[in-house]
């Protein structure tokens, strides 16, 4: 019994030691492939799929990229293209500045624009109502009187009104005293055409009766039409300048 005990004993013991030894001996390899082979497969299978994911990845990013590159670049487009922007206001605005400088420097030149007719409204009436009656004084004449038109001439002309006055009646002075004449100019309307200070233009319109007194009494009609200039002296408005519109 004990043999074989010893027996049963010394075989596990040895069975147990060669299934050590078993263990701790590497496996040989198996023919056609050996250690360095199996390795690199297994490595590029690996490596297969992180590179097709890095890929993919890299597209993403790509993708994800392109968008805020696009943005950056727009954001960027307004901050160089400021500078030019700038530059043109400026040169509209200058353009502007030396257009309205220029404009109102003519306004101020133009004399057209210095007219207050329109304006001056109390100024305009005074200059049209002495200027009417100095129209009706110095355009009429009676034969029977002739110092009163005279002291209407130094009255209400100045200046070459006076000789363009006298060039005017010298036929009716002429033919006055033989024929008897009365001529009387009464103003139907008139109207500024400028005033600037103490100086105005006006459009006269007049109806002109000549009377003759003499054997056989006789009167005549006539209307004319003439523009005179007016200065203000001495705080009334005086006849400066007549144009009949004839040359």
């Amino acid at each position: 019994m004990s043999t074989t005990r010893h027996l049963v004993n010394r075989q596990r013991r040895l069975a147990t030691v060669a299934a050590a030894e078993r263990a701790a001996t590497p496996a040989p390899p198996r023919p056609g492939r050996g250690p360095d082979l199996e390795k690199p497969d297994a490595t590029q299978d690996e490596a297969a799929p992180e590179s097709e994911e890095s890929e993919e990845s890299q597209k993403e990013d790509e993708g994800e990229a392109e968008p805020d590159a696009k943005k950056a670049t727009a954001r960027r487009l307004p901050r160089l293209g400021l500078p030019a922007v700038l530059c043109v206001l400026t040169l509209l605005l200058g353009a502007v500045a030396a257009w309205a400088f220029t404009s109102a420097a003519s306004l101020r030149d133009d004399p057209g624009r210095q007219n207050t007719a329109l304006t001056d409204i109390s100024r305009t009436s005074e200059v049209k109502g002495q200027i009417t009656e100095a129209v009706g004084a110095v355009f009429s004449y009676d034969y029977a009187s002739p110092t009163k038109a005279e002291a209407a001439v130094t009255k209400y002309l100045t200046g070459k009104a006076v000789q363009q006055h006298a060039d005017m009646l010298a036929e009716v002075r002429a033919q006055a005293p033989k024929q008897k004449l009365v001529l009387t100019t009464t103003v139907t309307d008139s109207g500024v055409e400028m005033l600037d200070g103490d100086r105005a233009r006006l459009l006269i319109y007049a109806d002109q009766r000549n009377t003759r007194t003499g054997k056989s009494e006789e009167t005549t009609y006539a209307a004319a039409m003439f523009s005179v200039d007016a200065v203000r002296k001495g705080g009334s408005w005086r006849i400066s300048a007549i144009d009949t519109f004839t040359r």
